[in-house]
């Protein structure tokens, strides 16, 4: 059985509050667990709310460009402003220092440096990194993007999407070559991302970048599908791929510690106790 799964789309939507900012969140908070574009008419379908209010709720939204529309005038997706609003959430997170104590832990004990990841539209972004004190490496920060699909964490992440999501996410045509060992092919990219599935943990071996080689374990997520990654990067010249493979182990247990931080910090939060 494959130890990453494909979700699909859930049933009936609620969208409650007790004042319409309230109301406009919960939507918010509805529209962003889809993986799919979505219309007005989906909407309607999965909370039950009149067309009316669902289309003026929507218009409030786009026009503080939480959501966008498509081309076609009829789908909607997130907007600029929301993707920001996110990943200003996760580099500023309270649990930051934390997180970074566990990297830092890991990096003593492999050598070499290791990041925090997720994605962020089709790109990967940093959200901490602790450097290996080794002469040779490279220097990749809190907030650098790398594209997802060359990267370990981005491929990990979009292996959980289902196929559709992934070709509005990485485009149709050919994906942008890095260096000779870039998967430009999208079949050739989804018969890794079986292969991702299977393992549940993921390769970069110098598809970015000629002479670094990565691997990348998601952040369990009870709650599902996950955006967070712990990954470690080495030069071929100190490590190969499979060497990497070999401290898959610390680099799990560095992830399910990173997941019982995010898990405690929900558990003490107001939000956690019934907003």
């Amino acid at each position: 059985m494959d130890n990453l799964t494909e979700p699909s789309l859930g049933a009936q939507g609620s969208v409650q509050g007790e004042t319409p900012a309230l109301r406009l969140f919960a939507l918010l908070e509805l529209i962003t667990s889809r993986d799919q574009l979505f219309t007005l008419q989906s909407l309607v379908d999965q909370t039950g709310l009149p067309k009316p209010t669902l289309h003026r709720m929507l218009q409030q939204l786009e026009s503080a460009d939480l959501l966008t529309r498509h081309s076609d005038g009829r789908h909607y997706a997130t907007g600029a402003r929301m993707r920001r609003l996110a990943e200003d959430v996760l580099l500023n997170d309270t649990r930051k220092g934390a997180r970074n104590a566990i990297l830092q832990d890991l990096v003593s004990r492999i050598g070499e440096s290791c990041n925090i990841t997720a994605l962020s539209g089709n790109e990967v972004i940093y959200l901490d990194r602790v450097e290996t004190s080794e002469p040779i490496r490279v220097h990749l920060g809190p907030g650098s993007r790398v594209p997802a699909h060359c990267s370990a964490s981005g491929k990990l992440i979009i292996a959980q999407f289902g196929p559709a999501q992934r070709r509005r996410l990485l485009g149709t045509g050919r994906l942008p070559r890095y260096t000779e060992q870039t998967l430009t092919d999208f079949e050739a990219l989804e018969s890794e991302l079986a292969l991702v599935r299977q393992q549940g943990y993921a390769l970069d071996r110098q598809e970015f970048l000629n002479g670094l080689v990565c691997l990348a374990v998601l952040v369990p997520n009870a709650a599902g599908r996950s955006n967070m990654c712990v990954a470690i990067q080495a030069p071929v010249m100190r490590k190969s791929a499979s060497d990497l493979e070999q401290l898959l182990p610390l680099v799990q247990q560095a992830a399910a510690d990173i997941a019982r931080i995010e898990d405690l910090e929900e558990d003490d939060s107001p939000l956690a106790a019934g907003w």
